[in-house]
């Protein structure tokens, strides 16, 4: 295992956050703050409890899985994406390291840039409502399993795109629409019976239900089967960037 090489793609992803911290940092908690704030206080006023928890406490881990889902596909997307576009992937694939120890890379420093600012936004949330978490280790485990599987999705959306544009595409347009209909702000429960069916087609629903459940001990689905889905799409999405570097996937040509 070259380490050194590992750490210094490492060292390069996080030294870009600490350039760019008004936008990897402070506009994602600035943005999720205006989410909670509006949604808090318009709905919250409606709607006061959701089985049995405050409207504005039951939001914070939707709003949490909004950002580190975003947030995760956006800095894996664009830190491989970039040596592409500069043309420095020759020289990382050229290099004395292996594919398993670039993707390694890479994705190590998106995903630990997620789980930081996840845990921001949630000690932010804190500051507006009082927050109970029932299973510390299993938000962890959800938190590190969401930010890993979205990193290599996004790392795969990197290597896939041909453009700027491409980079946004499917976060935009996809991604964030699955987020705001996957529970994010209200229960599936509350659903009519045929949207329900509909929405747990959404796998999004999954890792939201299984954060919230390690909060309040409240789920729309079953635990097991929200770690299940979580697991199932990381080994997808391993198999698929294993596939890139064994074809060579637009990065060879």
């Amino acid at each position: 295992m070259n380490f050194r090489a590992i750490g210094a793609i490492y060292k390069f992803e996080m030294a870009r956050t600490a350039r760019t911290i008004l936008q990897s940092i402070v506009s994602p908690v600035v943005s999720t703050s205006l989410y909670f704030v509006v949604f808090g206080a318009a709905i919250g006023s409606r709607i006061t409890q959701v089985e049995g928890v405050s409207y504005g406490t039951f939001i914070v881990p939707g709003l949490v899985m909004l950002s580190v889902l975003t947030q995760s596909i956006a800095n894996a997307s664009f830190g491989i994406y970039f040596p592409k576009f500069v043309g420095t992937i020759y020289e990382i694939l050229s290099a004395p390291i292996s594919y398993f120890e670039i993707v390694l890379g890479y994705v190590g420093a998106a995903a630990t840039k997620s789980i930081v600012l996840g845990l921001i936004i949630l000690a932010t949330a804190g500051l507006f409502v009082p927050l109970h978490i029932h299973h510390p280790f299993w938000m962890l485990t959800f938190l590190v399993l969401t930010a890993v599987t979205f990193s290599l999705f996004g790392f795969i959306i990197g290597i896939w795109a041909d453009g700027f544009e491409k980079l946004q595409m499917i976060p935009m347009l996809i991604v964030t629409p699955l987020t705001f209909l996957g529970g994010s702000f209200y229960s599936v429960n509350m659903l009519p019976s045929g949207w329900r069916t509909i929405t747990l087609l959404n796998p999004v629903v999954y890792l939201i239900s299984g954060f919230r459940w390690s909060f309040y001990e409240i789920a729309d689905v079953s635990v097991a089967v929200s770690i299940g889905m979580t697991l199932s799409f990381l080994v997808i999405c391993m198999i698929a960037v294993a596939w890139i570097f064994k074809t060579g996937y637009r990065l060879k040509n």
